[in-house]
């Protein structure tokens, strides 16, 4: 699938400026994940915009630790038109000039609008936006559930799947072109590549018993997975085309959810081998398997490593079957309380969530601003639950 080339061109500055108000003294904006919950969202006023295009800017910013406030309290005017295709310029009351200004062309308005949201972003942080992301999440149809792919906000959902089974554990290739799961439409789980552009699926690992949640490597050449062809399930390793196969963990408890560091050295994965459902790592060439204390928080599940680096975001459930989101240095030590739910994803700005929460007894998609804690719901209604949400490199 070819996709559309965008254009952009500069617009004339003074087309912006008139009624842009000083603002407030600007504040760092570099944050620590560790300070989740301490850091202030930054100040902005957004004019201009209308419609779809408005919402669309108002949750991309939102995620990426934006708040909206009027122009005399805002640290910048984010201001621009959505006639057709998308004006945008952002002005810094502090410098008191634009640090971006540009027409874009090219593509539907959606994508003019994340691109535009990803400049702002970019302009004011540093940081690469998030805007032009994809997700992969499961979607229950029934009794079965598929394999689904949709923009990160929720929109242009595509049923990727076709099983009338069980499909589930969507994991990303490092380029975004394929997807690997599992499905039991051969009435076992086994575990599968499938190109999101040309619908190629081929197999991956199946073996007697479970071939379950593949994790590929940040270089795209491995896939570490759970197989029980040995007894209890264990972690194992192979070549992303499954050949090469290598067994990681020997316990005889049931080992679950590896994910990789991004350096490609170490997989964190779960396991009851100390007694308690907990996190490990272990070489990804093997060796020996060490424990990632979780001081605050038991039973930690469903790990997933930051690609700064810097964390790993988990699930534990408290009292009264209450799962929530928290995160650990991955040298481990003390766990920070980020939110209530499970299934958490790291978007590739390791400053944003994509997690499974509960709203009116169904289970939607929910994104969250790990410095701010803030937390938005996926506008976009899906008719079933979905959950396992994976964001794309």
């Amino acid at each position: 699938m070819k996709k559309a080339t965008l254009i952009q061109f500069p617009v004339l500055a003074g087309l912006f400026l008139a009624g842009l108000a000083l603002g407030q003294a600007q504040r760092s904006i570099d944050v620590d994940v560790f300070d989740a919950g301490e850091v202030k969202a930054i100040p902005v006023a957004l004019e201009g915009f209308t419609g779809e295009t408005l919402a669309l800017l108002k949750f991309d910013l939102f995620v990426q630790g934006f708040e909206f406030v009027d122009k005399a309290k805002a640290q910048f005017t984010i201001k621009g038109s959505n006639a057709g295709s998308i004006n945008g310029a952002v002005y810094d009351h502090v410098k008191r000039g634009f640090i971006l200004n540009k027409r874009y062309q090219g593509g539907s308005l959606r994508r003019q609008a994340h691109t535009f949201a990803n400049n702002a972003v970019e302009a004011i942080t540093g940081s690469p936006g998030i805007g032009l992301t994809k997700i992969a999440f499961r979607q229950f149809h029934g009794r079965d559930t598929e394999i689904h792919v949709a923009d990160f906000d929720g929109h242009n959902s595509k049923r990727l799947t076709h099983d009338n089974s069980i499909a589930a554990g969507p994991e990303w290739t490092p380029n975004n072109d394929s997807l690997f799961y599992y499905s039991y439409r051969r009435h076992n789980p086994d575990i599968y590549s499938h190109n999101v552009h040309t619908g190629v699926r081929r197999i991956v690992a199946r073996y007697s018993g479970s071939n379950i949640s593949p994790a590929v490597s940040p270089d795209g050449r491995r896939v570490a997975m759970v197989l029980s062809k040995a007894g209890s399930p264990d972690i194992w390793a192979a070549s992303a085309d499954g050949t090469g196969l290598r067994r990681l963990t020997t316990t005889k408890e049931a080992e679950s959810s590896p994910c990789w560091s991004p350096d490609g050295r170490w997989i964190c994965f779960v396991s009851r081998a100390g007694g308690r459902t907990a996190l490990y790592k272990i070489p990804a060439n093997g060796g020996a398997m060490s424990r990632i204390r979780t001081v605050g928080a038991f039973n930690a599940t469903e790990p997933d490593w930051s690609p700064d680096g810097k964390a790993i975001v988990f699930t534990t459930m408290r009292g009264g079957g209450v799962f929530e989101i928290c995160i650990v240095p991955p040298g481990g030590g003390n766990v920070e309380v980020l939110a209530t739910g499970e299934d958490p994803s790291w978007a590739p700005n390791s400053r944003t969530l994509m997690f499974t929460s509960r709203s009116r007894g169904k289970r939607v998609l929910s994104v969250l601003d790990v410095p701010t804690k803030r937390v938005k719901t996926l506008p976009r209604s899906f008719p079933g639950n979905c959950t396992q949400a994976a964001w794309s490199k």
